[in-house]
């Protein structure tokens, strides 16, 4: 069984090697400690959200902190293409849902997207504890998933800021797929940039609005379509996201 993932501050793993000793406090530490009872000898990792994992034993556990010792390091290349979920804001925690499920697939940045169809609207104090609840389950994710890589959660954006994004990604060699129930296209077939971004669009419960399309498509996104049946937007991203990851060698074992 694979050891339990703790969260530090990136670049506060740096210099540690086999033999070190770190000292996880905070509410991580609590975590371990407290809700999970962790016990000295037992492994766990711990990781900077970017790309570093120490593989530790429990040396001394203490009130709100663990004292590990580093019996290894490992270092995690970024990849060469980022996959990137544009997820519209929609109703109860299906958002939530869908960014949690595609954290744990794999996707390395989460865009919130205010769409015009968006029942949900984050504005003024709502939109700073919305994307706040969004942190925190992309960090839970993480951990669940045993990653060295936190994915970001950008700011949200409007339709106009998305098109610039999909402008900007495409004049940068990336890639912008739509998924549209209407598409003719199938995901499987769509052209994947050797580096840079693949931004995967999920629209609300009420669909993508025609003329949002248009204009997401008109900064050079094109649309694709998963397979015959229409899945919820809680669903589609982390089966987008895991159809792509799969065709980028992601999940390739040994």
């Amino acid at each position: 069984m694979s050891a339990p993932v703790f969260l530090a501050a990136p670049g506060t793993l740096t210099g540690l090697e086999p033999g070190a000793r770190y000292r996880l406090e905070g509410a991580e530490a609590r975590h371990a400690g407290i809700v999970q009872r962790r016990r000295v000898g037992e492994a766990v990792d711990v990781v900077d959200g970017a790309g570093v994992r120490l593989h530790c034993v429990i040396a001394e556990v203490e009130p709100g902190a663990l004292a590990l010792e580093v019996r290894g390091r490992v270092v995690e290349p970024a990849p060469a293409v980022r996959v990137v979920l544009v997820q519209a804001l929609a109703k109860g925690d299906r958002d939530e849902l869908a960014i949690e499920a595609a954290t744990e697939v794999g996707v390395d940045a989460v865009v919130p997207w205010q769409a015009q169809r968006s029942i949900v609207i984050w504005r003024g104090d709502r939109a700073a504890r919305s994307r706040a609840k969004w942190l925190a389950t992309v960090r839970a994710a993480t951990k669940q998933a045993r990653r060295a890589w936190l994915p970001e959660v950008t700011e949200a954006v409007t339709t106009s800021g998305l098109a610039a994004l999909v402008g900007r990604t495409v004049g940068d060699g990336g890639a912008v797929l739509v998924l549209h129930e209407a598409a003719e296209a199938p995901i499987a077939g769509a052209a994947l940039p050797s580096a840079g971004d693949v931004l995967l669009v999920v629209g609300p419960e009420g669909g993508i609005d025609d003329a949002e399309l248009a204009e997401l498509c008109a900064a050079g996104a094109e649309t694709v379509r998963l397979g015959p049946n229409v899945l919820r937007t809680s669903t589609a991203g982390p089966v987008a996201a895991a159809l792509v990851c799969e065709r980028l060698g992601r999940w390739a074992v040994g």
